[in-house]
């Protein structure tokens, strides 16, 4: 069983924020790159099928499917770890979150589910999907 990744997506207000943030450092649709301080301990169970789940506006609204962690030090000697994504967006239920910092293990079972045309949410507009959550509507 999959084991998956909670961080907040710091500086992004909405999903089209991220999208941009994608599209500027991965503009060929190659897995993007996120690095962080700290490695993972339980890697294999994050590379069999895990996913980040990004926390914005202090709520989950998406993920990706997460291909490879590398770790490394910097120019600085200071040791990171290079957490490797598929660039596809992959909208979920809205799942509120409390701030945290770094990123927290998210077990599959407590994983919110993905959003699609049959489950219903999927086709609504963000700014309309981001005042539902607001308000507690969903």
């Amino acid at each position: 069983m999959p084991l998956h990744l909670v961080k907040l997506c710091v500086g992004a207000d909405s999903i089209e924020d991220l999208e941009a943030w994608r599209d500027t450092i991965a503009p060929d649709g190659r897995p993007m790159e996120h690095v962080t301080r700290m490695t993972p301990k339980r890697a294999a169970e994050l590379l069999d099928g895990g996913s980040l789940y990004w926390v914005i506006r202090r709520v989950i609204q998406v993920r990706q499917r997460i291909v490879d962690l590398e770790e490394f030090t910097d120019e600085d000697g200071v040791k990171r770890c290079a957490i490797r994504l598929d660039p596809e967006l992959v909208r979920t239920a809205p799942s509120p979150r409390r701030p945290f910092q770094g990123w927290r293990y998210l077990k599959a079972e407590d994983a919110p589910a993905d959003l699609s045309v049959q489950a219903g949410g999927e086709d609504l507009p963000d700014d309309l999907r981001t005042q539902l959550i607001e308000i507690g509507a969903w």
